[in-house]
């Protein structure tokens, strides 16, 4: 059995997030820490806490939360979108000596229900009042919930603090506190949990996956390690939700290092977002970046033919070059002529759309298609794709910068082990894996064995250089009628490399072979059916076409031609709409939810 990796050993004075950021704050107090656009006179502008802002509204909350009854050990539970009163909560209840309870704001409130009963909250922040409307019962169904705070300004008679009310609290109250903020802040260890990250499971209620200041401190030693992070000068733009340990990582590595973070005050401001704060370095996940890649190629479509030829030529050097880099080799002497060419005629003009500055994006939650990954690394913005998971603290792998592998998550380089056993499932260990399931023994037996290995679930396969390739989910692979095995992620995506399939979702048809739940690029399909004189008026009546079907049928047939016949295709129905967060089908990082999509729509395939 292959293992890679070595368990990382932290600092005895800095082994913790408290001791991490307060060390930060005295190195950079006037460095900027966080900027968020707020309205001023009906125009949209970037308000900026420098660490020294950020520390003193930080101890004021602390203290506050303490006076109102926050103990050490208490969890706080959290909904918001990202904005920098999120960070300021999360540290407050750290220095505090509890752990946050990070809910993502698109759960139904049957589920946030759940999280607030089954962790035990003791105080529920949220961005805006009126959420607490929504949350019915809450008095039968969370006894312990006593704190309800808003960081919008609730109304009087409402009984929910504003953020001000408890910094207040803490203002009059905090000197009569038994233990000092620097003293709780500090008497914090290593061990401690720090947050409680419920994973967003596909059958039953999520079970809250127990992090510890370790964990923390451990995944982001080890970002700054495996990255080129040059503290304190990094610039990010913040878009994952804050809640998501993925973007958690990146937020303590950036207040841990003395960077500035944007928060992006609109998906559909992202690019002008990127325009305006000039990012060096950012993370997102797949599906954004496939639909930058293709409004790119899109747009070179429509341009005149001298156009298409000079961007093609330049991102063919552009790719040609970073395969040598990669593989740590010299460009030869005509080669860097060239390069040199096309990166002042093409290349850098397309890094300048995203702010000019971006030494790499990291993706991670889902499998990235190497099409795009070349795209990015041809232009000279690297994607380095990693893989982890809630449980792993989001940090198990991530590609080296400079020796990227293509079509792999990388190394195991942020301080764990990582071993393939014998079924081909991937198993970590070390100071990432979590302590195990909040209130569930049986769950945490399950996932972590008497050896400290946590069984991931996912199925891989790590090379001689120690690089892990993820073929698929153990749980996702499909058992033929035949008894063969066919593993869906690789095979779902070939089949999205047609530009008219948007997303497609193997699953097993009623006679026990493969079928494919597909929903349409329907930018392309409309613009095709145009072309082909089809007059459908709504998405409904587009996809009962014989020709469309016909034409999707011919796709898949194209990207499946190296495929084994029982990987192929048997039979496919055409969805008419894209699967969303709110309906509960992806996941609030995007990712397709098998079961999810198979509940609802497989039946589809028994008539289609």
């Amino acid at each position: 059995m292959k293992r890679f990796g070595v368990t990382q050993i932290m600092a005895e004075n800095a082994d913790t997030i408290n001791k991490r950021f307060a060390e930060t704050v005295r190195q950079y107090p006037e460095l900027p820490a966080l900027s968020h656009k707020i309205s001023v006179d009906k125009e949209k502008v970037w308000k900026t806490w420098t660490y020294g802002d950020l520390d003193k509204a930080v101890r004021r909350l602390s203290l506050g939360l303490r006076a109102l009854g926050i103990e050490r050990g208490d969890r706080v539970a959290m909904i918001s979108e990202n904005r920098p009163e999120w960070v300021i909560a999360d540290l407050a209840i750290l220095a505090a000596g509890a752990a946050t309870v990070a809910i993502y704001s698109t759960l139904p409130p049957s589920q946030v229900q759940h999280i607030l009963a089954d962790s035990g909250a003791k105080a529920l922040i949220v961005a805006e009042p009126k959420l607490f409307d929504k949350l019915t019962d809450l008095g039968e169904t969370c006894p312990d919930l006593g704190i309800r705070i808003a960081f919008d300004e609730p109304s009087a008679e409402s009984g929910i603090l504003s953020l001000e009310d408890v910094m207040k609290t803490g203002d009059i109250e905090g000197s009569k506190l038994a233990e000092s903020f620097e003293a709780r802040r500090d008497s914090v260890t290593s061990g401690d949990l720090l947050s409680l990250v419920y994973t967003s499971g596909t059958t039953g209620n999520p079970k809250g996956a127990m992090l510890t200041h370790e964990n923390l401190v451990a995944a982001s030693s080890g970002a700054a390690r495996a990255l080129p992070f040059v503290p304190p000068h990094e610039v990010l733009l913040s878009f994952l939700p804050l809640c998501h340990v993925f973007e958690r990582v990146t937020y303590y590595l950036s207040v841990t290092n003395g960077a500035h973070t944007y928060y992006n005050d609109s998906i559909f401001k992202l690019a002008d977002n990127m325009a305006e704060v000039k990012p060096t370095i950012m993370q997102c996940v797949p599906k954004v970046f496939e639909s930058v890649h293709d409004r790119a190629l899109d747009t070179i479509a429509k341009s005149d033919a001298m156009k298409q030829e000079a961007f093609a030529m330049s991102v063919a050097v552009g790719a040609e070059a970073a395969a040598l880099r990669n593989a740590s080799k010299s460009l030869p002497p005509l080669l860097a002529m060239k390069y040199a060419a096309a990166d002042k005629l093409v290349l850098s003009k397309i890094r300048d759309k995203f702010g000019g500055r971006l030494k790499f994006f990291v993706s991670g939650g889902a499998a990235l298609n190497d099409q795009t990954a070349n795209f990015f690394h041809a232009i000279g913005i690297p994607i380095l794709e990693g893989w982890g998971l809630t449980e792993t603290t989001a940090a198990s792998s991530i590609n080296p910068y400079g020796r990227s592998k293509i079509g792999t998550v990388g190394r195991a380089d942020f301080g764990a082990e990582v071993m393939v056993a014998p079924d081909g499932e991937l198993l970590v260990r070390g100071p990432l894996v979590m302590r195990g399931y909040w209130n569930n023994p049986v769950a945490t037996a399950e996932a972590i064995d008497k050896d400290g290995w946590f069984h991931s679930g996912d199925i891989g396969t790590i090379d001689n250089e120690g690089y892990i390739k993820i073929t698929d989910r153990k749980k996702d692979i499909l058992v033929l009628a035949n008894g063969k095995n066919v593993a869906p992620q690789p095979i779902e995506s070939k089949l999205k490399q047609s530009a008219y399939i948007g997303e497609i979702v193997l699953l097993l048809e009623g006679s026990g072979n493969v079928g494919a739940l597909v929903v349409p690029n329907f930018e392309k399909l409309k613009a095709w059916a145009k072309d082909q004189n089809i007059d459908a008026k709504g998405n409904d009546q587009l996809i009962a076409d014989p020709a469309v079907r016909k034409l999707i049928k011919a796709e898949i047939d194209t990207a499946s031609k190296e495929l084994a016949d029982f990987e192929k295709v048997k039979r496919f129905a055409l969805l008419d709409h894209a699967f969303t967060v709110d309906s509960g089908e992806l996941t609030p990082t995007l990712k397709v939810k098998r079961k999810v999509v198979a509940e609802k729509f497989g039946k589809l395939l028994e008539r289609d």
